[in-house]
């Protein structure tokens, strides 16, 4: 059977199905993956250093300054606009099919697009706080700055995002697995599955089917009802709600 056609009916048989995505859910959006060869090497060649190490909250102690010239430079892309995957994934939300989204990225393009049940394992780059007062500020204070983004009241303004070396929301963390084990499908898309914690919110899963829609191989692969190693956005544009 067509893969296309597979996954359609998967869907329509489906009443609880909760979307599990990575990284490659925003690369059609042009957003690059930070963890990719050519991430590397820029991260490389312009900082001197790896995207985990730069994005760590070591080096945001250590070498703050820095590490906000790469946060804006790297994994901000405010000018991103949602792609046909998170159109579709909105659209599936409406028809009440789609009951919660999780993803590993912080750009904000699942609500841009109409998605209201979106769980960001690893935060936003729309929510920044000071570290001192706790005052909330949005994108453009971060942005704006000319260096090391400040409150009113002195303290740094730090990003909402979950950096290397701290821990998930334990909340955030608890409502996924939850979603999960309730799931009838559980559709990962965009992902290799090899980062953890995250990763491992697919052993939760206990459900009918399990669509995993990624350009390359996972280790999961064996486990899936379904595998398609396509585009996730090319791949759910085809799909009819």
């Amino acid at each position: 059977m067509n893969k296309i056609k597979q996954l359609q009916e998967i869907i329509n048989s489906s009443n609880n199905i909760v979307f599990f995505g990575g990284a490659g859910v925003s690369t059609e959006s042009g957003i690059p993956d930070f963890r990719s060869e050519s991430g590397i090497f820029k991260s490389l060649e312009k900082y001197g250093d790896t995207p985990e190490r730069l994005v760590s909250h070591s080096y945001y102690l250590e070498h703050t300054e820095e590490f906000f010239k790469y946060y804006k430079d790297c994994l901000i892309f405010p000018d991103a606009k949602p792609n046909p995957a998170h159109y579709a994934l909105a659209r599936l939300e409406k028809e009440s099919k789609l009951k919660a989204i999780i993803t590993q990225n912080i750009d904000g393009l699942h609500q841009k697009a109409g998605s209201k049940h979106v769980l960001e394992l690893h935060g936003s780059v729309y929510r920044n706080y000071c570290e001192i007062c706790k005052k909330y500020y949005d994108l453009n204070s971060v942005l704006e700055s000319n260096s090391i983004p400040h409150c009113s009241c002195g303290g740094i303004i730090k990003p909402a995002v979950v950096l290397y070396e701290e821990s998930l929301d334990m909340n955030i963390l608890n409502k996924s697995i939850e979603y999960i084990q309730k799931a009838d499908t559980l559709i990962i898309g965009g992902t290799s599955l090899v980062v953890y914690p995250a990763a491992g919110l697919i052993n939760y899963f206990n459900g009918k089917n399990l669509v995993l829609i990624n350009k390359s191989k996972t280790d999961y692969d064996q486990l899936a009802t379904l595998v398609i190693n396509e585009a996730i956005g090319e791949t759910l544009d085809k799909i009819k709600f």
